[in-house]
């Protein structure tokens, strides 16, 4: 099974701890956040791992060499030449990520105590889906918008009122509001539907322009926790965090 770790932001939140450290190496719970998420998915069943690489990215390159890739294969996509953001970054590793089989998406900064193999057959159980988006009823500013049979239609920023949809006449107050977890699961179609975007563009602008047309799935995980570590608040938060799932 094939995965993409997103490991090539440059971490501003984070700053000055990335301006030496990639923020895929800052460490959490003494091991680097990257680290987390390759062993996750290597315990899920994912032994071919795609790591797509910008800010210090050689320091990433050198830090999987030492570690002998984990025991897993990995291949780098290699974006130090431009920032692609996180749809130009799909596409840019389609050559890795072809095929037949649906891969997933993980942010590297994103821990949480989601089964991976069940949203990943999940996403397989639903023939027709697109994508399946691990999503949360958590509070944050920014939601994607679901229909009864949780099928992506849009958009809302709850802070500034801005609405997004491709449906006419849109009314957001008809949808359920889930926030995005950073983690999906894509068949690889997607990349026909790409065929005509280029360079840098954000995946949830692309999936919010066709959902319209096929169909982008939400997976609403029961119990998830989940911990977005890429800000300096819930760094500090991670150590306590891990140690609780653990005990679990």
């Amino acid at each position: 099974m094939k995965a993409l770790i997103f490991a090539a932001g440059m971490g501003n939140r984070l700053r000055p701890i990335t301006d030496t450290t990639p923020k895929a190496l800052v460490p959490v719970g003494g091991k680097p956040m990257l680290e987390h998420v390759i062993l996750k998915l290597k315990a899920a069943g994912f032994d071919q791992i795609v790591i797509n690489i910008h800010h210090l990215g050689e320091q990433i390159i050198d830090f999987l060499k030492a570690n002998q890739n984990f025991g897993v294969t990995i291949y780098i996509s290699d974006e130090r030449d431009y920032l692609l953001d996180t749809g130009g970054g799909i596409k840019k590793a389609e050559l890795f990520l072809q095929g037949n089989e649906p891969f997933l998406v993980h942010n590297v900064d994103i821990l949480s105590n989601v089964d991976l193999l069940q949203l990943y057959r999940l996403h397989q159980s639903s023939p027709k889906a697109l994508a399946t988006l691990l999503v949360s009823r958590r509070k944050t500013s920014r939601y994607l918008l679901f229909n009864k049979e949780n099928q992506l239609c849009g958009w809302r920023n709850r802070e500034t009122g801005e609405v997004k949809s491709y449906y006419p006449y849109f009314d957001p107050e008809q949808y359920r509001e889930y926030a995005f977890s950073g983690i999906h699961v894509i068949s690889p179609e997607i990349f026909r539907w790409m065929e005509e975007w280029t360079g840098k563009f954000p995946i949830i602008n692309f999936y919010l322009s066709i959902c319209a047309k096929t169909k982008i799935l939400a997976y609403p995980a029961d119990k998830l926790e989940l911990l977005d570590v890429g800000k300096p608040e819930t760094l500090r938060q991670a150590d306590e965090w891990l140690s609780r799932q653990n005990q679990l």
